[in-house]
């Protein structure tokens, strides 16, 4: 995830319009829902906002990190790893 958001801040502003940094904000949500399961059972799940494609790179990393900080089984660890590789994929950076 790390490696994911360095590649986002280090691409420049056309690669980020071409869909990078929705890519970026949708694994960002994904893994803030995630987190918020596993925090908050039970409860609705509350949007990441869009806070514009130069945020999107920090927004995967607090998402990150709070998943990291939350999860204990080995197998979630993976499965969100995972989902980070698939997503860096499509977005091409």
């Amino acid at each position: 995830m790390d490696h994911f958001a360095d590649r986002l801040r280090a691409a420049p502003q056309s690669r980020l319009q071409r869909g990078a940094a929705a890519e970026a904000l949708a694994l960002a949500r994904e893994l803030a829902r995630w987190t918020q399961r596993v925090e908050e059972p039970g409860t609705h799940p509350r949007e990441m906002p869009d806070a514009g494609m130069f945020a999107a790179a920090d927004q995967i990393t607090v998402a990150g990190h709070d998943l990291a900080v939350a999860l204990t089984d080995d197998d979630e660890i993976a499965e969100a790893v995972r989902l980070v590789e698939e997503a860096q994929k499509r977005a091409g950076v």
